[in-house]
């Protein structure tokens, strides 16, 4: 066995579990990766996130390149010894940041230059520079090839413009990746949402040759619904031997159905940044801990969940600590948003496993549509 192997073990429909073995440990899949962006998960130590049950953490080439420097973390060790997680780190290759600060930088055909939203200082990103970042610097276990996120109401012309420099971009960061024994690259699937776009960029990037095929793109506006019809139409086109990683995803509903289509690894920042601002996520569906109803609710958010903030208080105290601003309430939430997320995961994988995913996605689809419908209705109030 190579020191990266994908095993698949159980398929449902078109749903997959199995292990994607790395030397750094196994990561068992449909996997959730907690988003650490500065080296941390936001109000979680890595023993809290570990005991969670998470196999992979995700950190971000842009915001460590510029604080506190990928050549710091280099020389102190790299990124594992830096935050203190001895599990695999998937690091992504600042491509979104190109679409998301579009003011803030200036595009060519050979990479992106960055001026910097701490200090203003200019900083230059290329497909070989993102890769020295993530696998020389940081260390990462798995490396993301710098693409452009194309924005999902694109024009069919700017879009196919937008996928090809993706792909010429992955070409060069596959070259200047190599061939490495202990890391391993994923491409990145464009296109929008133009079937013939996504297909051509899933043909361009298997000539090329990857570990792993990540679908970028989505979760950036373009709604529920064409989301699930792009997964409809990517993910058939990507090899079933190799990891298929959805980017930017996102709610339970989105992982239930990703899963559904093929999707074997995700990662979002919605555990943590919903956990900061009071929304708690539980089988039933998403609350806002905020409200008076929990005032003086005595049960815990899930208590068949082993994690004390899922089990260990009450929804009461929970209220109270968010309404007194005590910084506690979101360290608590956050915790158990990973935790119930990991929860998540590991319930898909069993009802795989099982042959059982088509009744639990029947019996949880519907409630949790419902569920967010409601509550956002209830925080436009």
């Amino acid at each position: 066995m190579t020191a990266f192997a994908f095993r698949l073990d159980a398929v449902d429909g078109a749903a997959r579990t199995g292990v994607l073995h790395t030397p750094r440990g196994e990561i068992r899949t449909p996997a959730f990766m907690p988003v650490g962006t500065a080296a941390t998960v936001k109000a979680l130590t890595v023993d809290q996130v570990r005991a969670t049950g998470a196999d992979i953490i995700l950190g971000n080439t842009y915001h460590l390149m510029l604080r506190p420097g990928a050549e710091r973390v280099a020389r102190l060790h790299g990124l594992h010894t830096f935050m203190g997680w001895r599990g695999p780190i998937l690091t992504d290759s600042g491509g979104f940041q190109v679409w998301s600060l579009a003011k803030l930088r200036k595009l060519d055909a050979d990479g992106v230059t960055f001026q910097s939203h701490i200090d203003g200082a200019r900083h230059r990103l290329t497909p070989e520079r993102a890769i020295e970042i993530q696998a020389d610097l940081l260390g990462a276990d798995i490396s993301m090839q710098l693409d452009e996120c194309t924005a999902h109401d694109a024009s069919h012309a700017a879009a196919a413009a937008s996928m090809r420099l993706s792909a010429a971009w992955g070409a060069r960061g596959k070259a200047a990746f190599g061939s490495r024994a202990s890391q391993a690259l994923f491409g990145i699937v464009q296109g929008a949402t133009f079937p013939d776009l996504r297909r051509e960029s899933a043909e361009r990037l298997q000539e090329i040759g990857f570990d792993g095929y990540a679908i970028g793109g989505l979760a950036v506006g373009e709604g529920f619904d064409a989301m699930c019809a792009t997964l409809d139409c990517t993910t058939p086109l990507l090899p079933p031997a190799r990891p298929r990683y959805l980017m930017g995803v996102g709610k339970p509903l989105d992982i239930l159905e990703a899963v559904a289509r093929g999707v074997d690894m995700f990662d979002c920042v919605l555990p943590t940044r919903a956990g900061r601002h009071g929304q708690a996520w539980t089988w039933d569906g998403p609350l806002n801990i905020k409200n008076a109803r929990f005032a003086e609710d005595e049960t815990p958010l899930e208590p068949a969940i082993a994690c004390p903030a899922s089990a260990d208080y009450s929804k009461a105290y929970l209220h109270h600590l968010f309404k007194a601003e005590e910084i506690l309430g979101q360290v608590l939430l956050s915790w158990h948003n990973i935790a119930f997320y990991q929860a998540l995961m590991a319930r898909l994988r069993s009802a795989i496993a099982a042959g059982e995913f088509q009744s639990l996605r029947a019996a949880l689809s519907p409630l949790w549509a419902d569920q967010q419908a409601r509550a956002q209705v209830e925080e436009a109030k």
